[in-house]
């Protein structure tokens, strides 16, 4: 073999010569009883002890930790630490105890470690959102919801949703959304427009029980019935009246059912408008008032008799715009209770759960709707809708 090979097969042998480096265990020192010599000894690994330290003649001895003890780390201690950890109340087993690590409990799904205790996470109110979901170790945290921006829950989990855009789904806002409510929606069209008709109206329902006087006339309601213009009631619909309802329910009865049958008739349509001074009286008390479902379905609870739902309430949402909330619902009110005068119900309204300015506008509203101003107005419009014939009869009653 010439030089040439030889150095070649030397430089190939120590390129492809694995190096292998042996890791070396950490130190400690050790001062040997027997010789007082200070030595260096190997730690013992996790999961083992210090059985017997190193001498000048042998290693550490090791050995490995016995039931519920462990070592986490490197060391030089003749013991394992003792699995101290107890789960506490609100905590699972998370990581059961080994030879190398201690018990770690952690808090149940909903609840977090604060000083050793777990706690209920937080729970974001109707209004703020959730922008950092609670864990194990941390609360959660919630932020008010911005412009756009809804929560209508109290959630550990909701974040802040984005309010409906009516308009892009080519539908008019009947309910403009904030904080704590999505917009409220309905379609463009009559259709749902006439949805949100009211059969009588606050000051026609003041105008029809005006009409019932305080001593009743003999044959009074049999008077009216050939009074009115227009369609006559039929005499079957004037039995039914009489025979469900009390002498004074049946005047109001018998206007109401006149109405629906001539609201075409040009009378009725003059006793209408003139009635609108009434009308925009009631708006001004009432129809600025912009409230949440929720907040609407307190008001209606807070009425005595039967009550309007929540359902009944969405449903009004979808097909009428925001002045007219209230007086839809007081219609609706009305009509479950058998046509109980509105006015006398709220009279009786509680109102412990409702907005302070909501109950002072409604006691207000009665104020106007019973004013000297109206009972004249009442008086006019009665005497014009009957005609003179009654006029003298109806003026002595009053």
């Amino acid at each position: 073999m010439n030089r040439l090979t030889y150095y070649a097969l030397a430089i190939f042998n120590i390129s492809v010569t694995p190096i292998v480096q042996e890791i070396s265990p950490p130190k400690y020192h050790h001062k040997d009883p027997e010789t007082s010599e200070r030595l260096l000894c190997d730690q013992c690994p996790p999961g083992t002890y210090v059985r017997q330290h190193c001498t000048a003649a042998r290693k550490t001895e090791c050995s490995p930790c016995p039931s519920n003890h462990y070592s986490e780390h490197w060391h030089y201690s003749q013991e394992c630490k003792y699995c101290s950890v107890v789960c506490k109340e609100m905590q699972y087993v998370q990581q059961e105890c080994n030879s190398t690590h201690n018990r770690v409990c952690e808090c149940i799904d909903g609840w977090y470690l604060e000083l050793e205790f777990c706690l209920r996470h937080r729970k974001c109110p109707p209004g703020f959102g959730v922008v950092q979901p609670g864990t194990s170790e941390s609360d959660t945290i919630c932020r008010r919801c911005t412009k756009g921006f809804f929560s209508n829950e109290t959630s550990s989990t909701a974040a802040c949703q984005q309010h409906t855009s009516c308009h892009s789904l080519g539908m008019r806002t009947a309910v403009k959304g904030n904080a704590t409510h999505d917009s409220l929606c309905y379609q463009n069209t009559e259709a749902s427009t006439s949805k949100c008709e009211i059969d009588v109206s606050l000051c026609e329902e003041a105008l029809f029980r005006f009409a019932v006087p305080s001593e009743l006339a003999p044959n009074w309601l049999n008077i009216l019935v050939e009074s009115l213009p227009g369609m006559k009631v039929k005499e079957a619909n004037l039995d039914r009246i009489k025979q469900k309802y009390n002498s004074q329910e049946q005047i109001f009865q018998l206007l109401k059912l006149w109405k629906l049958q001539n609201k075409e008739q040009d009378v009725v349509k003059n006793v209408i408008q003139d009635i609108d001074l009434c009308e925009k009286g009631v708006l001004k008390h009432i129809g600025h008032i912009n409230l949440t479902t929720d907040e609407l379905l307190a008001l209606m609870q807070s009425l005595p008799g039967k009550k309007v739902l929540k359902d009944d309430i969405k449903s009004m949402l979808l097909v009428c715009n925001s002045p007219k909330h209230i007086l839809k619902l007081l219609s609706l009110w009305r009509t479950k209770n058998g046509d109980h005068d509105t006015i006398r119900g709220i009279r009786h309204l509680k109102t412990k759960n409702i907005p302070p300015a909501v109950a002072q506008n409604l006691k207000k509203l009665i104020r106007f709707l019973h004013s000297p101003t109206m009972y004249r107005l009442y008086q006019k419009l009665f005497l014009k809708m009957i005609g003179n014939q009654v006029q003298s009869l109806k003026a002595g009653c009053l």
